[in-house]
């Protein structure tokens, strides 16, 4: 049950920080000029990230051990649905994120503002993967 218990909490922390990244920095960095806006972005994808990723894979391994132990479908479930940002993130952001980071920010231009929207649609479904993980690992705890 431990091990269930604890990826509960990590898929919380994980959902929360990707939430709190599209409800308030991601609306808040887009009020900045494109310069500022890129400049912002950078280090800001780079702390997440190094958040977020380890977060994702603990989840996970934390999920799949529950399962293991227990057997509820929902852990597994959940851990899938932990480590899906991975796959997400490489197939889909990657690129977007490759080109705003290869961009100086004194080149910044409403085409890496574009980006940078485009950036945090995509994030959202990071987020969503952490909330039904989430809510995955909930029901398999409320349930022993």
């Amino acid at each position: 049950m431990a091990f269930g218990l604890l990826a509960l909490i990590a898929s919380a922390i994980f959902a929360g920080a990707a939430f709190y990244v599209n409800f308030a920095e991601q609306p808040a960095r887009l009020t900045l000029d494109d310069r500022a806006l890129l400049t912002e972005w950078k280090p800001a994808y780079k702390r997440g990230a190094t958040m977020q990723a380890p977060l994702a894979l603990i989840g996970f391994v934390l999920g799949m051990l529950a399962w293991w132990q227990i057997a509820h479908i929902g852990f597994l479930i959940g851990a899938i649905l932990m480590i899906a940002p991975w796959p997400w993130t490489l197939i889909v952001i990657k690129p977007t994120n490759d080109a705003l980071l290869a961009t100086d920010p004194e080149k910044a231009s409403p085409q890496s503002r574009a980006l940078i929207v485009k950036w945090g649609t995509v994030h959202a479904v990071r987020t969503a993967l952490g909330g039904l993980a989430t809510a995955a690992f909930f029901w398999a705890c409320l349930s022993l």
